[in-house]
């Protein structure tokens, strides 16, 4: 049983239509005690880090996450769940996330388009069970303005560019993260959802 927490913030249904399609069993997790069962937990996450990181601390959700992924449990974050992974952040002040993927969150820099919002390419840097079947440079759906800074090089699994090269999809142990919205990336997000409900406990 997949898990996807719900801690106030996230396109929920959204993303548990995307695996009803696929026939992965999965359940909106509501209280921690509803994480002791699941197989595999999913942290999606839209807006900002700072009051993400709040509504997951207020759930009760964050000592549960960082024991379950100790298990050996996958784990992966989409959006700002995924940015959570990472130590801290910069956006809107300095908050601390989860540090469960070493580096940090801050803002593109330049002259950008500011959020990113569309289709982009991810180029993978490795075989990885999450990203099998997926051709490299194929298009994923992205909104965001903040990108992860790796402390690992080797933590990246896939690269975008916009404006300068960051990691889109990471790795660190049994968590993965996910910067696009795979409910909203068609076949390739499809795939990627099962792939991950496919990984087994490490």
């Amino acid at each position: 049983m997949i898990a996807i927490i719900d801690y106030n913030v996230g396109n929920l249904y959204n993303l548990k239509n995307a695996l009803d399609y696929q026939g992965l069993q999965s359940r909106i997790v509501r209280h921690p005690a509803g994480l002791a069962a699941a197989s595999h937990i999913i942290l999606p996450g839209v807006g900002a880090f700072g009051p993400a990181m709040d509504h997951l601390r207020q759930a009760g959700m964050e000592a549960v996450v960082r024991e379950r992924v100790a298990a050996g449990v996958p784990f992966l974050g989409v959006c700002v769940g995924m940015q959570l992974l990472f130590d801290r952040s910069d956006e809107d002040g300095l908050h601390q996330g989860l540090g469960l993927v070493p580096g940090r969150v801050v803002r593109f820099r330049g002259e950008l388009k500011v959020p990113q919002i569309g289709w982009n390419q991810v180029a993978w840097q490795h075989a990885d069970p999450l990203s099998e079947g997926i051709p490299d440079d194929t298009y994923f759906y992205f909104v965001h303005s903040y990108h992860a800074v790796l402390h690992e090089r080797g933590d990246a699994l896939g690269l975008t560019e916009y404006g300068e090269s960051f990691p889109s999809v990471v790795r660190h142990g049994n968590v993965w993260g996910a910067q696009f919205h795979p409910e909203k990336s068609q076949n390739a997000g499809l795939r990627l959802l099962k792939n991950f409900a496919a990984l087994r406990p490490e």
